[in-house]
């Protein structure tokens, strides 16, 4: 299987679900971006790798909720040879991960479950990574159908761990 990435390297994907939580038992909830989205501009958070700050490799054209979650749209730059390799290793599927680094402005915790969910985040960089979080946080241009289907089954687990 391979990820759309295209000659430029650019690429586009999801770099947070809302409302699954992911294998921390964080939960990011819809909203938690907007205000760091307005005061920060996607150039300003950064594009890294393995969220290691010293291997910027690209820049982020757009970062914006909608109703899934983080959709983003970046590009890895000519001239880095992390950035090189990683556009052969994401155009073959060998790495599609995605993963946020934040903090957390407003949180809050379930006592019963120790899920914590974030209502606000601070939203410094997002990282191609190997192995992100969030299992659906990936690379993708449109999911398929079974990954479509995944996400609707994870999403009433979801739904009925809040209900409770």
């Amino acid at each position: 299987m391979s990820v759309a990435i295209d000659a430029d390297g650019r690429f586009s994907g999801y770099a947070s679900i809302f409302s699954v939580p992911d294998q921390g038992g964080d939960v990011v909830m819809p909203g938690a971006f907007s205000a760091s989205l307005k005061a920060r501009t996607p150039a300003r958070v950064r594009l890294l790798f393995q969220h290691d700050p010293k291997e910027p490799i690209g820049l982020w054209d757009e970062i914006a909720e909608d109703a899934r979650g983080l959709r983003v749209s970046g590009r890895l730059l000519d001239g880095v040879p992390r950035a090189q390799s990683l556009r052969a290793l994401i155009a073959k599927g060998a790495i599609d991960g995605l993963s946020i680094g934040f903090r957390a402005v407003r949180a809050s915790r379930d006592g019963r479950t120790g899920t914590r969910r974030l209502w606000a985040v601070d939203l410094w960089e997002i990282s191609i990574v190997t192995f992100p979080m969030m299992d659906q946080a990936r690379i993708a241009s449109v999911p398929s159908g079974a990954e479509t289907a995944q996400l609707a089954a994870t999403l009433g687990a979801a739904a009925q761990l809040f209900r409770a």
